[in-house]
C-alpha cells in the first residue's frame, strides 16, 4: 500500500485525517525510531543450538545483500543500498546480532562490526581482505573465509610466491590440501594463515565448471585453466589452529554460513524485500529497516526449517 493509499485508508476509518505528503514527512522521521527497535531486537531475539556446530566458540558470519535504489538514473549507475549484517552462533543460541545500512559507496568490509575476542569470524570470498584480515586478528578474533585461488597475493614461508594451483594438482588423489600460507597486505610482513582445502565431489565439480563455462561464452571470454583446477576445490583459510579444529571441521564450520544466506532469501523471496519508494535517504532508510524488522520478528518461523543450503 503506498503513502496516497494508505491516507485515503486512515481516513476511511476514521484513524487520522493527513495527506499523502504529511505521512511521508512522518515516515521520514521514524529512522532512528526503527533503527532502536531493531537494536532491541537483535538484543533479545535467541534460539536454541546444538553446542556440537560450535565447538563451544563464538561463530560470527558476515555478509551483505543489496537492493535497489528506486530512481532508473541511480539504477543504472549501480545505486544500491546495502544490508550488512552479523549472524551469531555462540553454542547456544544463534541471532543476528548487528545489522548497517550503507549506500553503494561502501563495500563489504569483514571488520565492519566490533570484533569480540575470541570469536571466530567466517566470510565467503567477498571477505578475503589482507587488511581487513589483520585488523581482525590484531583485535584478538579468528577467521575463516572462503578464497579464490586468484583473490590475494599467495606467498610461502620465505616470502616467495606460492603456488596454489600446482599444490591442489598434487593434492588430487589425496582429496584435502592441510597446510600454512601467507598473504600479503598493505604491511610489510605477511599475515600467516592455514590454507585448507577440500576437493569437492565429482558431480559437484562438473556443475561448477558448466556454470563457469556457459558464464564465460556468455561474456565471449575464454576460461583460464587454473579456474578450472580451482573449481574442483573448497578453497579456505583461517587463522584456527589445526590442532583445534582438524581439516573435516573446518569445512563443517564453514557450512555454517549456510544459516544467514537463508535469512536473506527469506527476506526478499518470503517477505518480498522490495525497492524503497523515492529518493529520499530517510525514506529508504526507514522502508528497509522496517523490512528487517519484520525478518527478525518471523525469524523463529523458519528456524526449524533450513530449506536448500547454497553452497
Amino acid at each position: 500500500m503506498g503513502f496516497r493509499s494508505t491516507a485515503v485508508w486512515s481516513a476511511a476509518i476514521d484513524l487520522a485525517q493527513l495527506s499523502n505528503v504529511a505521512l511521508l514527512k512522518r515516515v521520514s522521521k521514524t529512522a532512528f525510531w526503527l533503527e532502536t527497535i531493531l537494536n532491541r531486537q537483535l538484543a533479545v531475539q535467541t534460539k536454541p543450538l546444538d553446542m556440537a556446530l560450535t565447538m563451544g566458540r563464538l561463530i560470527r558470519i558476515v555478509d551483505a545483500t543489496v537492493v535497489a535504489k528506486a530512481a532508473r538514473s541511480q539504477r543504472q549507475a549501480g545505486g544500491v543500498w546495502r544490508v550488512h549484517a552479523v549472524f551469531d552462533l555462540d553454542g547456544k543460541t544463534e541471532r543476528f546480532s548487528a545489522c548497517d545500512l550503507t549506500d553503494e559507496r561502501e563495500g563489504e568490509r569483514l571488520d565492519r562490526t566490533a570484533v569480540v575476542v575470541g570469536e571466530s569470524r567466517i566470510g565467503d570470498r567477498a571477505y578475503l581482505q589482507p587488511d581487513r584480515i589483520a585488523a581482525v586478528r590484531a583485535a584478538g578474533g579468528d577467521v575463516l573465509i572462503r578464497a579464490p585461488w586468484n583473490g590475494a597475493r599467495w606467498l610461502d614461508a620465505d616470502g616467495k610466491p606460492f603456488n596454489l594451483i600446482g599444490v591442489l594438482m598434487k593434492a588430487r588423489s589425496a582429496g584435502t590440501v592441510d597446510r600454512p600460507i601467507w598473504i600479503k597486505g598493505t604491511a610489510a610482513t605477511p599475515i600467516a594463515l592455514r590454507l585448507v582445502a577440500i576437493r569437492k565431489p565429482e558431480a559437484a565439480i562438473a556443475q561448477t565448471r558448466a556454470k563457469l563455462e556457459a558464464e564465460a561464452r556468455a561474456k565471449g571470454r575464454d576460461l583460464q585453466p587454473e579456474t578450472l583446477v580451482a573449481a574442483g576445490w573448497a578453497i579456505l583459510v583461517t587463522s584456527l589452529h589445526a590442532v583445534d579444529v582438524p581439516t573435516a571441521a573446518i569445512g563443517a564450520l564453514y557450512q555454517l554460513r549456510w544459516r544467514i544466506e537463508i535469512s536473506f532469501k527469506h527476506l526478499k523471496s518470503g517477505l518480498g524485500f522490495k525497492r524503497p519508494p523515492g529518493n529520499d535517504p530517510d525514506i529508504a532508510k526507514a522502508h528497509i529497516l522496517r523490512q528487517l524488522l519484520m525478518t527478525l520478528m518471523t525469524e523463529p518461523l523458519i528456524a526449524g526449517h533450513p530449506g536448500e543450503r547454497p553452497r
